[in-house]
């Protein structure tokens, strides 16, 4: 039985063993199963972060989704399809088209050109020093009446444009060059080069049309946009000495001079021993295959004596058959009648005749009007990018803009922030052109709601700007000066608004509150409530003070030490503003405002405005950050090796602290009081009032200067080599909101109304006495005026921001 009993429990050990081995597999098995699930996690999350971050890299140049503002097609405004939309020319006329015919002007006296073509006139530039320039009428639409003073020259430029056809009609422009004084009888010989070119990768074709003399008749050929044309240059005063032509490639607009200095040739003429300077005729390269290439460039130059007077006729195949041409008394009637419905227009708007200005400065005030609006450009490209998730710049995509510009000779490309000034005068001249601007600025905003401060759209803009301004960071804003314009069009024309455009407005309005929303999620401060600039340098040694680029002012003084901590007043007083503004758009478009609303009057709130910004020691506004006055450049005791090290670096000989930067009192100081945020009863205000008018602070004879001369800072240099800007030069846009502001703290009811009315009167008076004796003195407005002798400075001509001394004329706030 022992055996039996023995025998009976050896299956049951062994069943012991088989199900602990069982086990054990299945533990294996279930361990393998959870690591290989743990892989495919680990795998899903890598994939899933990289999913993400190549999703975060890509939004920066992603469009913002929703319906676009404005056709590609430019067809769709041929009232605006041409123009001289090449700001950056003195003379050059283009098409609203991607990929557009352009035409353009040069001159030079052939006994002053010398090797490299510095007496060439073709981009404008302040070193060609030009006595004056600038258009004195023009319409945004249909002509315009230029005059250039070139040393002993007096070169006028006109052109008017007739519509027909399918692809926006003729045009004809006048050129004629005489002496400056009369009494001069001989000037010798200019030489006149008028070009047409096709922009990068354009599809169409241009040729040259020779007569039986070999010599160039037209010009002619085919664009998708334009259809056939035909270009003519016909002499129609004086005596040519000389007539040449070149047809050939040009790598690009901004190497036309390039192209034609590469292309002259000296040439005797025929029956003489009289030697010239022709261009080459047909330099055409050739292809792989030994064949000519097609051309994209042709140019035709005319030697003539002075006085000499020519027109270039544009010519659209798509018009039928014509009764006449656009030239000689035809053109003089056109330009007659254009002139004449302009200069009515502008007395029937901005009614400077009926305040009693004289006739000096109603033409000087239709001058900076015409240069602002003459200034319009087309621009198309791709501008360079570069976000937070991005480790290099990214392209943005490609897309058109139509916009003013602050200055054909330094800044002809588009600025945000100078958009919202330029278009308080655009918008009253024409409603249609500034809702154009405005849509094709919005439809350059990305998927987050950005726009980029800076549009540097194709070669010829590119060849303007230094390197390391052209990429653009997708963490900067600027001020959101359209919200002014915005304002000032629902003020002034809400009906005419509402009536023709109210279908644009309601597609404008997501765009709106994606761009709001940006500001008021990406530029917030660390306390609830307050709102700072980014893209300042906290680890230079170079500067002075860290400028704020992104502010618009540049190099105004801020904390001297940038951190998470700084507050900035002037921002914090646009987003108040703007949220005001996006609430009266959602009630006038029948959305919910509410948000808006509420946001509007928390950050319009004085006493939290007060609690955060208001100075108790200065009794003023203030930025509020981790700051000492204590600095100053001076050179390295030590000898620095690098090649790139500055000669001069920032010492500072007292610790920052957390403080409000109240030495610095200047326009950063006016926010609240020139966005009209203080309240009219407010003893601040009252305050503010009394320091615009002490000399040692803001107060001059000329305007307001931007930085009192009682900070630290004021006219200090912010590197060796970067003279002050904002810092105490008188700028005219502050200077027109101060106006604004002053406007209305006087028609509104309370203590002060008397004396920001007295204040108002006396400010309008010395900017406008100003601006039109410096522009007598040197033919320019200017960028900004000195603060001591109100000499015009910085650029010029400067027809942005600075023509608004016609809105301060008309008194249009």
């Amino acid at each position: 039985m022992v055996k039996s009993k023995s025998h009976e429990r050896t299956p049951k050990a062994k069943n012991k063993h088989l199900n602990h081995a069982c086990h054990k597999k299945e533990a294996e098995s279930t361990k393998m199963n959870l690591m290989n699930s743990v892989l495919t996690l680990i795998c899903m999350l890598v994939a899933a972060w990289f999913g993400y971050k190549g999703y975060l890299e890509t939004r920066v140049n992603t469009p913002f989704d929703s319906e676009k503002l404005v056709s590609i097609n430019g067809l769709d405004t041929a009232d605006r399809y041409w123009g001289s939309y090449r700001p950056g020319l003195y003379f050059g006329m283009k098409t609203r088209d991607p990929q557009s015919l352009v035409s353009g002007l040069m001159w030079y006296r052939p006994h002053n050109l010398r090797q490299g073509g510095e007496s060439f006139r073709h981009w404008c530039e302040q070193g060609d020093k030009l006595d004056k320039y600038g258009w004195f009428e023009h319409d945004g639409k249909t002509f315009g009446i230029q005059q250039v003073y070139d040393g002993d020259l007096l070169i006028n430029i006109s052109y008017v444009k007739k519509p027909g056809g399918r692809h926006g009609g003729d045009w004809t422009a006048r050129i004629g060059v005489s002496p400056r004084n009369s009494k001069i009888k001989d000037l010798g010989e200019i030489s006149f080069i008028f070009y047409s070119a096709l922009e990068d990768k354009s599809t169409g074709n241009i040729k040259a049309s020779l007569g039986a003399d070999n010599r160039l008749s037209g010009m002619e050929g085919y664009t998708d946009g334009l259809g056939a044309y035909r270009f003519s240059m016909n002499p129609i005063k004086g005596t040519v000495e000389e007539h040449s032509f070149l047809i050939t490639v040009t790598p690009g607009l901004n190497l036309v001079k390039e192209t034609i200095l590469q292309n002259l040739r000296l040439a005797s003429q025929k029956g003489s021993n009289i030697k010239r300077i022709v261009l080459g005729g047909d330099q055409l390269p050739l292809d792989s295959e030994g064949k000519k290439t097609d051309p994209n460039f042709c140019a035709t130059q005319v030697t003539a004596k002075i006085p000499f007077e020519f027109e270039v006729l544009f010519e659209s195949g798509s018009v039928p058959l014509r009764k006449e041409k656009l030239t000689g008394k035809n053109f003089d009637i056109a330009l007659n009648e254009q002139r004449k419905r302009f200069n009515d227009k502008f007395e029937r708007i901005f009614k400077l005749k009926e305040k009693g200005f004289k006739e000096d400065a109603i033409e000087y005030a239709k001058l900076a009007f015409s240069n602002l609006i003459g200034s319009i450009g087309y621009f198309y490209g791709s501008a360079q990018v570069q976000s937070v998730y991005t480790k290099s710049p990214v392209p943005y995509w490609k897309a058109p803009l139509y916009t003013a510009v602050p200055s054909r000779s330094f800044f002809p490309r588009g600025f945000l922030w100078d958009e919202g000034f330029h278009g308080l005068i655009i918008s009253t001249w024409d409603l249609d052109i500034e809702l154009d601007i405005i849509s094709h600025w919005f439809d350059l905003m990305n998927s987050e709601g950005w726009i980029p401060r800076e549009m540097i759209l194709g070669s010829e803009a590119l060849a303007k700007v230094p390197e390391e301004f052209v990429t653009q960071l997708s963490s900067n804003a600027n001020p959101p000066t359209f919200f002014l314009t915005l304002e000032y069009i629902l003020n002034t024309r809400e009906s005419e608004l509402l009536d023709r455009h109210y279908k644009l407005l309601d597609k404008l309005y997501p765009r709106l509150q994606a761009w709001f929303e940006w500001f008021n999620t990406t530029q917030v401060g660390d306390m609830p409530g307050t709102y700072r600039w980014r893209g300042r340098d906290s680890l230079t040694n170079r500067e002075l003070n860290p400028k704020t680029l992104t502010s618009g002012l540049d190099d105004y003084p801020r904390a001297s030490h940038p951190n998470i901590d700084e507050r900035h007043v002037d921002l914090r007083c646009w987003i108040a503003f703007a949220a005001g503004v996006m609430a009266r758009l959602a009630n006038v478009l029948h959305h919910s405002s509410e948000k808006y609303s509420e946001t509007s009057h928390y950050l319009k709130d004085n006493n939290l405005l007060n609690n955060l910004h208001w100075s108790s020691a200065s009794q003023s506004y203030a930025d509020y950050g981790l700051h000492t006055d204590k600095v100053e450049l001076k050179r390295p005791t030590a000898p620095i090796r690098s090649p790139t090290a500055p000669d001069f670096i920032r010492v500072v000989s007292e610790d920052p602290v957390l403080r409000y930067v109240d030495s610095s009192f200047g326009y950063v100081s006016l926010f609240p009081f020139i966005l009209q945020i203080i309240d009219p009863d407010s003893p601040h205000l009252d305050k503010v009032l009394q320091d615009l008018t002490k000399s040692e602070l803001l107060w001059t004879k000329f305007g307001l200067r931007s930085l009192a001369k009682t900070s630290p800072l004021y006219l200090k240099y912010n590197t060796e080599h970067d003279p002050p800007y904002w810092r105490g030069p008188i700028w005219i846009n502050i200077n027109y909101l101060t106006l604004r502001a002053l406007n209305y703290y006087s028609n509104t009811p309370g203590p002060y109304a008397v004396k920001a009315k007295k204040i108002y009167k006396e400010l309008r008076e010395n900017i406008i006495k100003n601006m039109l004796t410096q522009y007598n003195k040197t033919g320019f407005t200017w960028e900004n005026y000195g603060d001591s002798n109100g000499e015009g400075k910085g650029s010029h001509p400067f027809n942005g921001w600075s023509s608004l001394v016609l809105m301060i004329m008309a008194e249009l706030y």
